[in-house]
């Protein structure tokens, strides 16, 4: 049985390596997902240095004091852009999480160059880089956005998608091995409408896109989790997606808004009705942990967990779904307390694909 929408993915085992504790890169480490991912790791006590590369120094500044100045800690300033900047970074790196890209939709579509040269040229440059200085493992972040994309981020995120499958044959006989993590969207996160809701509630209208929209949504928690997760099974190639709840926008409009009226006003450029984590010729190629799928690079490595033929995990077909009710209960969650819990949590997975 898959676990429940509160439980999440824990890395199994320790994340040693033959000299000691591991170093990791984390680009874009000071945003939401950043931010969640160094309390987890500093949690587990493994005396791991961590190395937080983004391009705003304020945030850096305002990170570093947020945690103390950890000595566990170092902050490079740079871009992913940059690859003499991102060489120098990964020296001596165990294991990086790319983090970084540009994601807001309608900013990307009106600056496609900048998306591209953040999304796409940097993550060429994140495997150029990893391999150059034999970097153990390699997760990018993902999104369903990048699933038969109708805007400029999702087609950057499913180019970058490739860059990174395809970064382990670029490897050929090297030890760096490459994954990704593909998830939808995550709670709390910067960019989330929940704060324009509840700006909007205070007025008396939301105003949402379409009534039939779905999304898939998750805890930061579970991405955080997840991404260690999926770490530690990196064999090459793979794709992750974790099975996790669906939820109608209007019944995300109904908790937050309770008196409030609601307004359709039409489906903006590069929106979908409905988001979509795995295709169905994707499924010919993968194979079902439990509470999480894989897409694997080659169809011999699915093994005995194989999907159903032409099987396609939908926001819309879900079948799990969070009500007005649980949807209430989990904002209320995250406004009470901090985002991120400070103990590891455990999750042991129904079956690990062969």
């Amino acid at each position: 049985m898959r676990p429940a929408f509160c439980e999440t993915w824990q890395i199994a085992g320790g994340d040693e390596v033959e000299n000691g504790p591991p170093t990791i890169l984390l680009t874009g480490g000071t945003g939401t997902f950043g931010q969640a991912y160094v309390r987890r790791r500093l949690a587990g006590k493994n005396g791991e240095l961590i190395r937080i590369f983004s391009r705003d120094e304020m945030k850096q500044y305002e990170m570093a004091q947020a945690f103390g100045d950890d000595p566990r800690l170092r902050f490079f300033i740079g871009d992913v852009r940059d690859k003499e900047r991102l060489r120098r970074a990964m020296d001596g790196v165990d294991l990086v999480v790319h983090a970084a890209a540009m994601k807001h939709v309608p900013i990307c579509e009106f600056n496609p160059a900048e998306a591209v040269k953040t999304n796409v040229d940097g993550a060429q440059n994140v495997v150029d880089c990893s391999i150059d200085a034999a970097v153990s493992r390699v997760v990018a972040l993902s999104t369903d956005k990048a699933v038969n994309p109708v805007n400029l981020y999702g087609a950057t995120k499913l180019c970058a998608e490739k860059i990174f499958v395809h970064g382990n044959v670029y490897a050929g006989a090297r030890a760096t091995s490459f994954a990704c993590v593909r998830y939808g969207n995550v709670m709390a996160s910067r960019g989330s409408v929940i704060p324009l809701f509840r700006k909007q509630a205070q007025k008396g209208v939301l105003t949402i896109t379409d009534r039939r929209m779905t999304r898939f949504w998750l805890s930061v928690q579970q991405a955080v989790d997840f991404v260690d997760f999926a770490a530690s099974r990196v064999r090459g190639g793979e794709i992750f997606i974790p099975k996790i709840p669906s939820m109608r926008v209007i019944d995300l409009a109904k908790a937050i808004g309770r008196q409030a009226r609601i307004e359709e006003v039409g489906i903006r450029p590069g929106e979908k009705l409905h988001e979509i984590l795995m295709t169905a010729e994707e499924s010919a190629r993968a194979s079902d942990g439990g509470s999480y799928l894989v897409v694997h690079a080659k169809p011999e490595r699915v093994g005995r967990n194989r999907v159903a033929d032409g099987f396609i995990y939908t926001s819309d077909t879900n079948q799990e779904w969070l009500s007005v009710k649980k949807i209430r209960e989990l904002i209320g969650e995250v406004e009470r307390k901090p985002w991120v819990r400070r103990e590891p949590l455990t999750y042991a997975p129904a079956a690990v694909p062969a």
